[in-house]
């Protein structure tokens, strides 16, 4: 793979496989929102490109002379966290852009189209999560993924492209929201100021950026058309644990509390990813324990 496209690449997954293509010596173009602070979270380097394409400009977007590509990454999605997750005309044109994203593939001459699923897309569910784990979507955003993944995966196909669809499930690293767990508990620590949780019992799965970024690339080179991929660390501890450990690594002798927040009414107590299927067909494996990434993060800011 010698070039890809990316949507999305703001985040702390598509800035991170952004340096991972950098790093394997692969063309970037980014298609970014014209105006966005987080512009500057992209890397500043002569194998990447930016050129401004808002989600709602996909559509026309049009490939240069002698412009092809061979990979198309869609991370771009508006609404992803609050309220806005059920705002059904919002989630609804989400897919719309998808689509757009797919017709742009095509134009741009890629060989295969990658989407970013979400855990949302199984709703509640006590166990591992595997491709073919039944999906009960709960909320306008898990629905538009799910409906995202099969439209763009029957478009992408009748455009002659292979098509991967990867279930994220908590990945962590520089550039992400500064409303998760992860950013939300660091910065507060290194603040002084004491979080409030839940009681953390929840069993959840955190998987590392950069880890993230090089499924993301493995799976455009070798994963199986038509397949939906489960993506995280493979192994679920309680919140509570991780909270600690980032306690230990940010502000060691900070004390917790926990149970001042009541558990959200659909709360997900259980996620954790089966990554068999992805290592079979890839090889990926993570490389980052919680701890390793968190020392990781750390540096960065």
């Amino acid at each position: 793979m010698k070039s890809v496209v990316m949507t999305g690449a703001t985040g702390a997954v598509g800035t991170a496989l952004v340096r991972a293509c950098i790093e394997k010596g692969v063309r970037v173009l980014v298609l970014a929102r014209e105006g966005s602070a987080r512009n500057e979270n992209i890397p500043n380097h002569p194998l990447v490109e930016v050129r401004f394409c808002d989600l709602s400009e996909l559509a026309a977007l049009q490939a240069r002379d002698g412009e092809r590509y061979d990979a198309f990454y869609h991370f771009a999605w508006a609404g992803t966290t609050g309220a806005a997750r059920n705002d059904f005309y919002l989630q609804n044109q989400n897919v719309r852009y998808a689509l757009d994203a797919v017709g742009a593939a095509k134009r741009l001459g890629c060989s295969v189209f990658v989407g970013a699923g979400s855990q949302a897309e199984y709703g509640r569910f006590e166990g591992a999560l595997t491709p073919e784990t039944p999906t009960y979507p709960e909320n306008g955003y898990g629905i538009a993924k799910l409906c995202a993944g099969a439209m763009t995966r029957e478009a992408a196909h009748a455009a002659g492209m292979r098509h991967v669809w990867m279930r994220i499930l908590s990945v962590y690293g520089p550039f992400d929201g500064a409303g998760s767990m992860v950013m939300s508990t660091v910065s507060k620590l290194k603040a002084g100021v004491s979080p409030q949780f839940t009681k953390g019992e929840q069993l959840w799965d955190y998987l590392y950026s950069d880890d993230a970024a090089e499924a993301f690339f493995r799976a455009a080179e070798r994963g199986k058309d038509g397949k939906v991929y489960v993506l995280g660390s493979g192994k679920a501890i309680p919140l509570r644990r991780y909270v600690e450990m980032i306690r230990d690594a940010a502000a060691p002798d900070f004390p917790l509390t926990f149970g001042e927040i009541p558990y959200a009414e659909r709360q997900v107590m259980h996620l954790e990813a089966d990554i068999s299927a992805l290592t079979a067909d890839t090889g990926f494996i993570p490389q980052y324990t919680f701890e390793a990434g968190i020392r990781a993060l750390l540096k960065t800011l």
